[in-house]
Formats: C-alpha cells, sequence, structure tokens
C-alpha cells in the first residue's frame, strides 16, 4: 500500500549559523526525525547547484557510453567499491533476483599521506568524459562536508560529544555512487527496480534522482513516496548508525519501483553519497542507547568487518 506524506525538513544553516538557539533547535529536528521516520529532507546543505548539474550531466555522458567501453572500468577483484558495476550485478539483502540498475562508483582520496591510503584502492579515471573523475571529486569534497555537519549534530542529539565522529570520518572509506536504471524495454518480471533493503553505512546523502521511483516504509508499513525538492538532499540513516545507537535511530527500508508504462522508455539517474567511517571504528552500541526497556540488540564488530559481510550477502562479493 502506498501513501503520502512529506518527510521532515530542516535547515543547515540554523546548525553551522553561530547561534546558540537555532543549533540546538536543529540538533532537536533532525534526531527526532531520525527516530521517527529515518530519512529527512535538507535545505542550505552547501553543495552548489551548478556542481550537482554538471554531476548529473558526466554521470549520463558516462553511462551513455557503449557497452564495450563501460566494460573496460569494471574491475571484479575491487567489489563493485571503485569503477563501474555492470547490469544485474547487485540484488538487495536476502533477494536473489538482481536489481535492474548499473552504477559507478568513486571513493575516498587521501591527501594528507594518512597510512590508511594503503587501505583504499585508486579511483578509476574515464577517459572519455575528462571531467568526470574532478567533478566526482568536488562533490566527494561537498558530501563529506555536509555530512559531517549532521554527524555532528547527531552526536549531540544522543549526548556525545560534538566531533564523536570527526576523527572516525576523516579519511573514512565513504562512496560517491552514480547509479543508472536503463528504459525497460520489456514486460519486467517485477515492479521493483531496485528491491527493498536499507543502507549499511552511516548516513545516506542524496541528491535530487532524475526521476520519481523512490519509496520509503514507514512505521505504519506504508510505502511512502520521497521527492526533494531542487534546493534539497535526503539524508537517511544507515545501518552502522543503527548498530551503533542500538536501534535508537532506526535505519529506514526503501526501494525503487518501475515507472508508470507510458515512461518506461526513460532512464532513471541517482548520486547517493554513502558516508562511511574508517574500517577501524567500533560499532559497538554506545551504553547510554542500551537500557532495560531496549536491551543490546547487536554483538561488536568494526565498521570494516561489518562492510565485507554486507558486501558478501549483496552479491559484490564473493
Amino acid at each position: 500500500m502506498a501513501t503520502t506524506h512529506s518527510i521532515p525538513s530542516v535547515d543547515l544553516a540554523d546548525f553551522t549559523s553561530g547561534d546558540a538557539g537555532r543549533k540546538a533547535a536543529f540538533v532537536q529536528q533532525l534526531g527526532k526525525a531520525y527516530e521517527e521516520v529515518g530519512f529527512v529532507a535538507v535545505k542550505n546543505h552547501g553543495i552548489p547547484d551548478e556542481l550537482i548539474a554538471d554531476l548529473y550531466k558526466y554521470v549520463q555522458q558516462f553511462f551513455k557510453l557503449p557497452a564495450d567501453t563501460k566494460h573496460q572500468y569494471e574491475i571484479p577483484e575491487l567489489a563493485g567499491q571503485r569503477g563501474y558495476t555492470s547490469f544485474g550485478k547487485e540484488h538487495a539483502k536476502g533477494y536473489d533476483a538482481p536489481d535492474l540498475k548499473e552504477f559507478f562508483q568513486f571513493g575516498q582520496t587521501v591527501e594528507d599521506k594518512d597510512p590508511i591510503s594503503s587501505e583504499y584502492p585508486a579511483n578509476v579515471q574515464v577517459a572519455e568524459v575528462p571531467e568526470f573523475t574532478p567533478t566526482f571529486f568536488k562533490a566527494y569534497r561537498g558530501f563529506e562536508k555536509s555530512g559531517k555537519y549532521l554527524l555532528q549534530a547527531i552526536a549531540l542529539f544522543l549526548g556525545l560529544e560534538e566531533t564523536y565522529f570527526d576523527d572516525k570520518i576523516h579519511n573514512g572509506n565513504s562512496i560517491l555512487r552514480a547509479i543508472h536504471y536503463p528504459p525497460i524495454t520489456q514486460e519486467p518480471k517485477s515492479a521493483i527496480r531496485a528491491e527493498q533493503h536499507e543502507d549499511i553505512n552511516l548516513i545516506t546523502l542524496l541528491v535530487g534522482a532524475s526521476a520519481d521511483g523512490l519509496q520509503i516504509l514507514d512505521k505504519q508499513d506504508n510505502w511512502v513516496p520521497v521527492t526533494s525538492l531542487p534546493e534539497q538532499i535526503v539524508v537517511n540513516v544507515g545501518d552502522m548508525l543503527q548498530r551503533l545507537t542500538n536501534n535508537r535511530l532506526k535505519s529506514t527500508t526503501h526501494r525503487v519501483v518501475n515507472p508508470p508504462r507510458e515512461m518506461w522508455n526513460t532512464s532513471r539517474y541517482s548520486i547517493p553519497f554513502f558516508l562511511h567511517p574508517k574500517s577501524n571504528m567500533k560499532l559497538d552500541s554506545l551504553e547510554s542507547c542500551v537500557t532495560a526497556q531496549n536491551p543490546l540488540a547487536y554483538e561488536p564488530i568494526t565498521a570494516g568487518e561489518y562492510l565485507d559481510e554486507r558486501l558478501r550477502e549483496i552479491g559484490l562479493k564473493k
């Protein structure tokens, strides 16, 4: 069953304003939205409209390249963590049917001699679209900055130091993913382009998809369409943050559905930024989130171990 209601909207400028009252109000609005819905729309997020427009332009140019050309950028041993992943390779956890998408992933670029650079494969350079890589790099840094502010607000909401996440996400294993859902050319086996799932990471920042289709599962088990206004990004809680908070902040189940039949001939593009910490961050539930009413739900695990486990579950790692 689908229903419609708007997801909560917050203004990141309140958090960065230097006004203690506005900042405190933002922290409460954001925390409440994540406890109750798990998704929030963020305005004044700091990623320029022109950069977002360029990102979509170059992404579309890449996916329009011939299949043989795109396959040159597919490196199976990287488990989809860098470069191109061809159509039908990934599936949702618990589902065998592949999602109807192809994608390209861009990861961390370490610039400060941090030894963690040895953990990260180099990003894949696309020769046919010269502006692709520099635009991805700029966008990646923009998302990192916005995500850092949002995690600072989440830390304050949880009663932690504002900087709790800062060193854990500095040079973290975040991924900027460009997704292409190609036109539907025959009667689909399912009404779903990407089966219901939860994200693996701490938080996901999604900048306006090129078409409708994203739906979230609300607390009443209704599928709710999510559309963000052009000047907003949509940010949701991932499984790592859910584990850390012992389910106080819930990772929201979401999916992408097929368009109406008259729109089958159209592509859908989407660019999420999956904000990951460094692999050594412990995801042990915070003591303050474990109570008699909310007993400990998870075994201790590091972010790296958890990511590895999940990549195997979704078919990207053997």
